[in-house]
């Protein structure tokens, strides 16, 4: 008996060791990736056609995207926390309906997000929990599970994502996330292409889809491992600047 008693108080404390802080996790990724330096910079990249920039003055950020349109032109659009979704076309303010105002801030910001990850991860609206580990290509990695408040979570506050940070480099190396809109469905990201520019750590992804949207996201890594998601896009940033505003 009293050997039964010690290998269940054992094994309490084993399970109570492994249990980790995932605040603690992500602000050791923030550091790696040198995402806490955002705030201090501007950034500008380009993604499919379209120039992008992100720079913050205080609480304000400011997002925008400019490209060419065969039949429109010069087109510029600017996003910010203060004011509303703007447009201009040729030098010219064009004006947008309420739907489409919503629709291009989506755009833009689902880019944005994706650019500047993991920074973000500590804004108000997160919530993190710790769901365990995995072992990817014989890497182990920590999960954490990341939802969001309504208030202050945006529209899609509703969707779930699932970070992979490497136990050993602190790296995100792997996301996976359930969406809502479109009819909802899944997706999983595998980090590519890492580089380093003044301090911080940028990336590409490999876009993958899961064959059932019915697939619970957190499982999207044994899918992964399993070879059973099917590889949709390839997400490349380029030509991205790291500069000082004045």
């Amino acid at each position: 008996m009293n050997k039964l008693i010690l290998f269940i108080s054992l094994l309490i404390l084993v399970a109570c060791s492994e249990k980790k802080n995932p605040q603690e996790i992500i602000d050791f990724a923030i550091k790696t990736h040198g995402s806490h330096l955002f705030k201090s910079k501007k950034l500008e990249f380009d993604f499919r056609n379209k120039h992008y920039s992100v720079q913050y003055n205080g609480d304000e950020k400011v997002y925008t995207r400019s490209f060419q349109d065969d039949s429109l032109g010069s087109v510029y659009d600017e996003l910010s926390n203060s004011s509303e979704f703007k447009r201009s076309i040729n030098d010219t303010i064009y004006q947008v309906n309420e739907e489409w105002k919503r629709r291009y801030g989506n755009s833009i910001n689902s880019v944005l997000y994706f650019f500047q990850l993991p920074f973000g991860l500590n804004d108000p609206a997160v919530n993190k929990e710790y769901i365990g580990e995995k072992y990817i290509n014989n890497l182990g990695y920590h999960k954490i599970k990341i939802t969001f408040k309504q208030k202050g979570g945006g529209e899609d506050f509703q969707d779930v994502f699932i970070y992979w940070i490497n136990k050993e480099a602190n790296t995100v190396d792997y996301i996976a996330y359930s969406y809502a809109t479109d009819e909802g469905g899944s997706r999983f990201r595998q980090a590519i292409n890492r580089r380093e520019i003044r301090g911080m750590v940028f990336q590409d992804y490999i876009n993958y889809k899961s064959a059932s949207k019915s697939d619970d996201v957190e499982n999207h890594d044994q899918l992964f491992i399993e070879g059973e998601l099917k590889e949709l896009s390839t997400i490349v940033n380029e030509n991205i600047i790291v500069s000082t505003p004045k």
